[in-house]
């Protein structure tokens, strides 16, 4: 039985509460505007992702009546379900456009490399707030990580899914940097990255990988092949103007010019609709959002609170930049999603979930007697 401590409702933040409740509504109706008009079988894309929605909430609220030092304990056990699932669907899951990300669990399915992003970073930040060094970090102390990295990396690169797998690596770039290292291996990584890039365009990369890559330095070259997508979301974008053409109003999306309007650029649909006026209010909700939560981790009760509650600002920032500067045309398409606006079940249910980390290191900021918090 769950014995909550008085002070943790005292403690919970509701600003929090009230940025991500805003930014998951304007997420719906945009959502609703850009799967309109829903198919004639089948649930709409906006009723499912508000199923997940509902369901996220659900396990934020679970997740709140655990102190979030318990993730030590759960760390391991979860990074190693996480891996099977990810050899699951590499070996025997769904497949869809020509890559196999998915495990069909009948109601819904599940793209394992979602929560992989979040299980690395209550992994990361376990090991870097147990393994702490005041001087930096040697190659050699990097090992770890390394490997807590790389095992997911590799398996999500061969479903292929290039993406997510370098959200991976970013991720595990942003809080290795984070918690300092030695000048020596701030150098030795630096050349190994840049050797893997030049070994990657070489060896690992697809041909169309490489055509996504070239599409975007050149999308005017190949309008209506590889470039179609680019071109027609900085059309829809820039045809918003300042106020926009209205609710439901948006022909690109409503005309089908754009694709994935719904998923990858979902976003684009908004700007269209509601113009740099409306875009300007989203953003300005949504980086909010994630400057409060560096505000929570800036006055996290304990190292393991402050890399959580970093690793999770990091996890969403970086996705939404790349997405909203893939739209722009400024990065290729490397099928990012925008978190808690693109359509996914995955992807919402994990934003929600690492949501639900911050909150609860903001809830647990001052120190609560032994056996009063989860008894």
């Amino acid at each position: 039985m769950l014995r909550m401590d008085r002070r943790l409702f005292e403690h919970f933040d509701f600003i929090l509460l009230l940025l991500i409740l805003l930014v998951c509504g304007m997420a719906m109706f945009n959502l609703y505007s850009a799967s309109y008009p829903p198919k004639v079988f089948g649930t709409p894309p906006y009723l499912k992702q508000l199923y997940f929605l509902l369901m996220g909430f659900a396990a934020c609220l679970f997740l709140l009546s655990f102190d979030y030092q318990n993730l030590h304990v759960l760390n391991y056990p979860c990074y190693a379900l996480i891996v099977i699932l990810l050899l699951v669907a590499y070996f025997v899951g769904s497949e869809a456009g020509g890559a196999q990300r998915w495990i069909n669990l009948g109601f819904f399915k599940l793209q394992p490399s979602e929560p992989a992003k979040l299980m690395l970073v209550i992994s990361l930040a376990s090991y870097y707030s147990r393994k702490e060094e005041l001087g930096g970090y040697s190659l050699k102390q990097l090992i770890m990580p390394i490997t807590l990295t790389a095992l997911p990396f590799l398996l999500i690169l061969m479903q292929p899914d290039l993406g997510t797998a370098l959200m991976l690596g970013i991720i595990f770039v942003s809080m290795t940097v984070f918690v300092k290292l030695k000048f020596s291996t701030y150098a030795i990584l630096g050349g190994t990255g840049l050797s893997c890039v030049l070994f990657a365009w070489e060896k690992l990369l697809k041909p169309y990988q490489k055509q996504r890559i070239q599409t975007f330095l050149n999308p005017e070259a190949d309008q209506m092949g590889h470039g179609y997508q680019i071109m027609q979301s900085k059309i829809a974008v820039g045809s918003g103007g300042k106020l926009g053409k209205g609710y439901m109003e948006g022909t690109q999306g409503h005309l089908h010019f754009l694709p994935e309007r719904h998923t990858d650029f979902a976003f684009s649909v908004w700007g269209e609709e509601w113009g740099f006026v409306g875009s300007l209010f989203f953003l300005g909700c949504y980086f909010f959002m994630l400057l409060w939560g560096l505000h929570v981790a800036l006055h996290a009760r304990d190292r393991f609170g402050v890399l959580l509650a970093y690793g999770v600002v990091m996890l969403i920032f970086w996705q939404a930049v790349i997405n909203l500067l893939m739209i722009l045309g400024f990065l290729p398409v490397v099928g990012i999603p925008l978190p808690l606006v693109s359509y996914g079940g995955s992807s919402l249910l994990t934003t929600l979930l690492a949501l639900g980390i911050l909150m609860n290191v903001r809830m647990r900021r001052f120190h609560v007697g032994h056996g009063q918090d989860v008894g």
